[in-house]
């Protein structure tokens, strides 16, 4: 039963939603069997991931394994079909244990916890439903379902302007999605069959017009969910008015998608398109790195401050995906899963301090470190590895990405001077913001917002971190433990975007002057950057 005909995957999402839907019949005061029953379902949930990927996915293998399909609205031609590759299956990881987590760090939550516990279930299987989704319908519509938990656990369980800010979540992310379903619809209904099918939509041939439509489409939505500049407004006040395991969850796992959308379909399904596109999602890249260091400097409130930074790390995720080089894509997948860790260790500790001093205004904690050494020493940890520290994971994702854009051919001296130079006023300013804050936070006399009682972290917390932490350190020490698991997919993906790289410059019949975009084709072949509006009126 349990060999490779078992349906894991399936498996892995439908429990935790059928496990939701028993809690409501747990008795009202019984606080901690709900606890202790929701991480319990977790901890199950994240052994059966482990367990089938450890035990029947093949990490030399490119193509989608752990395959399932079957059929659930014929009518609509909408499957329910699943498989994981390397983009799909360490994501799928990382979601598991960061909610796991987020579920161990929710043990303080004692209004309606009932119905907090399941929206985390139900939240808990749509994530992963999200990156197996084989289906392009099936995706959009766990993508939709995923929406609802946190727009309730922001507006239920939030800050003072927590509603505000559940508002311009939901608005935000719900508008973008309009992008996706209809670039979807006009991808699954181009050509003589319909198909939903994401490996069949991948082998269609497009009219570059359409190509290109549907891969601004796409950036739209999932650049919110990234988020890139300047769909990003709703992330700092989302964080700033969340809970800490909320936090824990959007930072960690949902920014993810995001740049796994991007990947999967504007990357993978419309490589055409990636070409002319590519050189924008660099300089947004860049933008994102330089204004959210600076925009994180300027917070004065503790999660606001981790926000902007994490719109400032996932720059790197967008030049590593726009490199055309499989050193800068495995740097920007390694930077999704380290960056996952890094937040939601960070989001964590900053939950466990505004428990011990409820507020979370730098200006009015100081001196922190004596009431509060081990929460000191952990939020150490956790910000060395956000600024890039040498021998964390944070580190080893950038350092790709760097090497992965300038060792690339594709783009001209130039413009990969100008790249760099901004790129590392973002690593300059990074651990001003951070450093600083931490100063703020556990340096200086010792102001008087510490409240009675056990001041240090609790055995629980310690745990918690170490969970994050320990495989922070493990990949930053010993990268292959992350990038075995999909190495072999991006080295395909990128092989094959360059191969669509030299098509397209072929079909161009004049070259872009700047200094920007210079594929390493003969030069009067070679594509323009600022040539897709004249592609989309005058091509196919």
């Amino acid at each position: 039963m349990f060999g490779n005909s078992f349906p894991w995957l399936s498996a892995i999402i439908i429990f935790p939603l059928v496990a939701a839907l028993a809690i409501p019949l747990i008795g009202d005061r019984q606080i901690k069997l709900v606890r202790w029953y929701a991480l319990g379902v977790g901890l199950v949930d994240l052994v059966m991931t482990l367990y089938a990927f450890g035990s029947h996915y093949n990490f030399q293998q490119s193509t989608i394994q752990l395959t399932e399909t079957y059929p659930w609205i014929p009518q609509l031609g909408l499957n329910w079909s699943l498989a994981v590759d390397g983009l799909s299956m360490p994501l799928i990881a990382l979601s598991a244990l960061v909610t796991t987590v987020a579920i161990a760090a929710s043990w303080n939550v004692n209004h309606r916890p009932r119905l907090f516990f399941s929206l985390l279930l139900i939240m808990y299987s749509a994530q992963i439903a999200v990156f197996a989704a084989q289906d392009l319908l099936l995706f959009f519509l766990t993508w939709e379902l995923e929406l609802v938990p946190v727009y309730l656990l922001i507006s239920i369980w939030g800050g003072q302007k927590r509603l505000y800010a559940a508002t311009k979540f939901i608005l935000y992310t719900a508008l973008a999605s309009i992008f996706i379903l209809v670039a979807a619809l006009a991808m699954a209904f181009y050509g003589d069959t319909v198909t939903f099918d994401m490996t069949a939509l991948a082998n269609k041939h497009y009219p570059r017009s359409l190509e290109l439509l549907a891969y601004a489409a796409f950036i739209i939505g999932f650049g919110v969910k990234l988020p890139i500049f300047p769909l990003h407004t709703w992330l700092p006040d989302a964080h700033s008015q969340a809970s800490a395991p909320v936090s824990m969850i959007l930072a960690g796992v949902l920014l993810k998608m995001g740049g796994y959308g991007i990947i999967r379909l504007n990357l993978e399904a419309l490589p055409h398109a990636h070409a002319y596109f590519a050189p924008v999602l660099v300089i947004l890249g860049i933008v994102n790195i330089v204004y959210g260091a600076f925009n994180a400097f300027a917070q004065g409130d503790l999660k606001r401050r981790l926000a902007c930074s994490s719109i400032s790390h996932m720059g790197f995720v967008l030049i590593g995906i726009a490199s055309f080089d499989e050193l800068g894509l495995n740097g920007a997948m390694l930077q999704m899963l380290s960056h996952g860790l890094i937040a939601a260790a960070l989001f964590f500790l900053a939950g466990v301090t505004y428990e011990r001093t409820h507020t979370l205004a730098l200006a009015k904690m100081s001196g922190l470190a004596q009431s509060m050494p081990k929460i000191f020493a952990l939020f150490t940890a956790a910000s060395m590895a956000s600024l890039a520290l040498p021998g964390m994971s944070g580190f080893i994702g950038e350092l790709s990405v760097f090497l992965g854009v300038t060792t690339s051919d594709v783009y001209s001296s130039g413009f990969k001077v100008v790249v760099i130079s901004l790129a590392a006023v973002g690593l300059i300013l990074t651990p001003i913001y951070l450093l600083s804050m931490m100063r703020d936070i556990f340096y200086g006399e010792q102001t008087g917002v510490v409240v009675d009682g056990w001041m240090d972290a609790k055995p629980r917390e310690v745990a918690i971190a170490f969970c994050l932490l320990l495989p922070i350190i493990g990949i930053g020490l010993y990268p292959k433990i992350a990038t075995q698991t999909y190495d072999i997919k991006t080295t395909a993906i990128a092989e094959e975007t360059r191969e669509v790289l030299t098509v397209v410059a072929q079909e161009r019949s004049r070259l872009y002057s700047g200094n920007f975009y210079i594929p390493n084709v003969p030069a009067a072949k070679a594509p323009p950057l600022l040539g897709i509006m004249e592609n989309i009126s005058g091509s196919a």
